[in-house]
């Protein structure tokens, strides 16, 4: 085994041009009132490597142009479709217009575990709140159902960036096991 060279790697890897043409997978990344500048540009690296279908960015999420956000996106910016909403709120009929369900990433009374959505489930929007105060009872009252991220530990939450992530992969990788896609 050897660790592939860059050059390797980028021969593997869509062109900026080429990600806005191709195909993506039916999951859209919601964030919701997110404080930091940096969460939001690692969670637009997460989506651009995920090839999530948009990333929407509400309230007082921070967005581009911003230099904390571009420093942890790496140019994700320019390959990611987001778009700019003031409030959460405004941005779920526009989801359920396309035809999304509307999951929170939240830990509620009505929850599935993140890996247990079905092929009915697509497309979908996944919501993240606050990294202080989640999702506001408004927006939970909007959406279909929720997910909860299994906590093991003592600590009874993630970091919002590392669980856009985990929730994500898990949504995109049972997606493709019902489209059979490798």
């Amino acid at each position: 085994m050897r660790k592939l060279l860059h050059g390797e790697i980028l021969q593997k890897r869509l062109t900026i041009d080429e990600s806005k043409e191709v195909w993506r997978h039916p999951v859209t990344v919601v964030l919701d009132n997110i404080r930091s500048l940096y969460n939001v540009g690692s969670i637009f690296r997460t989506c651009d490597s995920a090839l999530v279908s948009e990333l929407l960015l509400c309230g007082f999420t921070p967005f581009p142009p911003r230099k904390e956000i571009e420093k942890t996106a790496l140019g994700a910016v320019d390959t990611v479709p987001w778009t700019y909403f003031q409030s959460t709120i405004e941005a779920i009929p526009y989801l359920k217009n396309k035809g999304n369900k509307i999951i929170a990433v939240e830990i509620t009374d009505n929850l599935k575990k993140y890996n247990q959505l079905r092929s009915e489930d697509y497309p979908c929007a996944l919501i993240f709140g606050n990294e202080l105060t989640g999702i506001d009872d408004e927006i939970l009252s909007l959406c279909d159902f929720s997910i909860e991220i299994p906590m093991y530990g003592v600590k009874h939450s993630l970091n919002v960036a590392v669980a856009v992530g985990i929730a994500t992969y898990e949504s995109i990788r049972i997606f493709n096991k019902f489209k059979n896609i490798k």
